[in-house]
């Protein structure tokens, strides 16, 4: 799967909160200044050549959804910035975040917990 930029990603979250969309339902959804439709609708293109939304077509009109799960790209894109930025340590990805964004020990615990009941 190709990494997404963040304009791609953002469709994806609108669309994966969604489900199925039409483009004016998914420019809907963004905040203000709302992009244009036809830069979300470009966006959906891209996304689709990408091979992570598929659609069904209603006449002219085409309604959109997720090929791929907000979980299988939340794992792909963890495995690349572990890959990538920390070495392929999980380990080295978690003393970051201890040292950068100052967790407590409590809050250590609980990612801990949560880890050994998964």
């Amino acid at each position: 799967m190709q990494k997404l930029t963040k304009a791609e990603e953002q469709v994806m979250q609108i669309l994966w909160d969604l489900k199925k969309a039409f483009v004016k339902e998914i420019v809907a959804k963004f905040t203000e200044p709302k992009p244009a439709y036809n830069t979300v609708s470009t966006i959906i293109r891209i996304l689709e050549k990408k091979k992570v939304v598929g659609h069904e077509s209603f006449g002219r009109t085409h309604r959109y959804h997720p090929l791929i799960s907000r979980e299988a790209y939340a794992n792909q894109s963890a495995n690349h910035l572990i890959e990538n930025y920390f070495g392929g340590s999980a380990e080295n990805l978690l003393s970051f975040f201890v040292k950068e964004k100052n967790i407590s020990a409590k809050e250590l615990e609980e990612i801990m917990n949560q880890i050994k009941k998964s």
